[in-house]
């Protein structure tokens, strides 16, 4: 099969039997942690929403599903990754013509409120980086990995006495110069 072949990974629509959307994203993900390709199959979801009921004077909040028999999948789309969702149990396939998968446009996306997002890279492998906010918050390392896709980033903070690498975002963490 033949792809476009983006340099940034796109959302796709998979078509599932209705009731088995939680079941496909947990077995998608499995697979995926399984198969060791987090860097091609990035994110499931089953678009929900939020809706509030009132029953006997109480506020109850339940979850909808936006799209029943659906779920989304932000992936390279590469023979593998086709393989893996197509044939996960409870998918019948890919929304598209002729179920050649066709992904999101910036439209449709923004109507899911999905919204992609772009990370300025202000890091290098090697930065010295601060911990701003959260529960590392004042501890310093050195910056081991760069995640740009998903805005994280995994620093070396020395702690306890010896380093340990924890997975920070970007808006946690500032350039320090040594």
């Amino acid at each position: 099969m033949e792809y476009e072949n983006a340099d940034q990974p796109q959302w796709y629509v998979a078509h599932t039997y209705s009731g088995y959307e939680n079941k496909v994203k947990d077995s998608i993900e499995a697979t995926v942690e399984h198969r060791n390709m987090q860097d091609v199959i990035f994110e499931v979801q089953v678009p929900v929403q939020d809706v509030v009921e009132q029953k006997d004077g109480k506020k109850i909040v339940k979850e909808k599903k936006l799209f029943p028999g659906y779920v989304i999948v932000k992936m390279f789309m590469t023979d593998e990754s086709w393989y893996v969702v197509r044939n996960t149990r409870g998918v019948t396939g890919f929304v598209g013509p002729a179920s050649k998968p066709v992904p999101l446009s910036e439209d449709e996306l923004r109507k899911l409120g999905i919204r992609r997002t772009t990370y300025k890279v202000d890091f290098e492998i090697g930065d010295k980086v601060k911990v701003l906010s959260g529960p590392f918050e004042s501890f310093a390392g050195e910056v081991t990995d760069i995640n740009a896709e998903q805005g994280r980033l995994t620093a070396n903070l020395e702690m306890f006495g010896r380093e340990t690498p924890t997975e920070l975002e970007f808006d946690q963490v500032e350039k320090i110069n040594a």
